[in-house]
């Protein structure tokens, strides 16, 4: 992996379909730019009441195979080579770097974003009913929400099953209304959700999108036991700092070594670069 650059974002934490204006921000002339931009992550959702009864009105969709993953960390036996955010562990590629979004007041780390060369892919991961997956229901929300802003959605299928590939509608620098491409994908899993937002290259060039979802494949969702709300977003951090060996324990993997880290310094407030060898 690269670079680690840790940005700041101002939004609450349960998941959203509307999205702020910023997300699939444009360049500046109107194509597509590689920066997700943000997604508004705020909702005006279900209690546990109203998910247990949402969940005992609907029949449960069939899932959709991870056979290929991303996975859930009880199917997995450690690490292996990935990198743990807490809630995620990733997987790098060479010249891929990661960006952390962290909330401004709480300063909780509350989504990361890869990016390989002029493509982009933003990672979240939120609990989940216990026996319904929400990707149907939200799919439909957010497209609900572009269509309103004045942008296109289609939802169609893909790798990992059911997306949504839109037109964001944005106010460009000399007033006129420009459009950017995004693709969303969705994957239940267990008591879990994981949303997958392409932008830049990845957004309209399959080829672009291979790689970054060859590292969404590779994702773990660590779910945790904890009770929490539907659509709440599942807490991530910031990568451990090692020893002065360059060892590192991870958290419920007690003897694993955290590969690949020996470089990493702690940050500090603001935007901070930090190399990954």
């Amino acid at each position: 992996m690269g670079i680690f650059r840790r940005g700041t974002k101002d939004t609450s934490a349960k998941l959203s379909p509307v999205i702020s204006a910023t997300e699939g921000e444009d360049n500046g002339d109107g194509g597509d730019s590689a920066e997700p931009g943000h997604l508004d992550s705020g909702l005006a959702g279900l209690t546990d009441h109203d998910a247990d009864s949402a969940t005992t009105r609907k029949p449960s969709r069939p899932a959709v195979s991870r056979s290929g993953g991303p996975f859930d960390r009880s199917e997995v036996e450690g690490l292996d080579g990935r990198l743990d955010l807490g809630a995620l562990w990733l997987t790098g590629r060479p010249g891929m770097e990661l960006r952390l979004e962290v909330e401004e007041e709480s300063q909780n780390v509350i989504g990361v974003t890869a990016v390989l060369g002029e493509s982009a892919v933003q990672l979240q991961a939120f609990a989940a009913p216990r026996c319904e997956g929400v990707w149907d229901d939200i799919r439909t929300e957010i497209a609900a929400s572009i269509t309103s802003a004045g942008g296109t959605a289609d939802k169609t299928s893909g790798p990992l099953g059911a997306e949504l590939r839109a037109q964001m509608s944005s106010r460009g620098p000399d007033g006129r209304t420009v459009f950017s491409t995004v693709r969303f994908i969705g994957v239940d899993g267990p008591r879990w959700f994981l949303r997958a937002v392409l932008s830049g290259q990845a957004a309209i060039e399959e080829d672009a999108a291979a790689a970054l979802l060859d590292v969404v494949k590779a994702t773990v969702v660590v779910r945790g036991n904890e009770a929490m709300a539907p659509r709440e977003l599942l807490p991530l951090k910031l990568p451990a700092q090692p020893d002065p060996g360059g060892r590192d324990l991870a958290d419920g993997d007690a003897g694993e070594v955290v590969p690949s880290l020996d470089d990493l310094k702690p940050f500090e407030r603001g935007p901070e670069i930090t190399e990954i060898h």
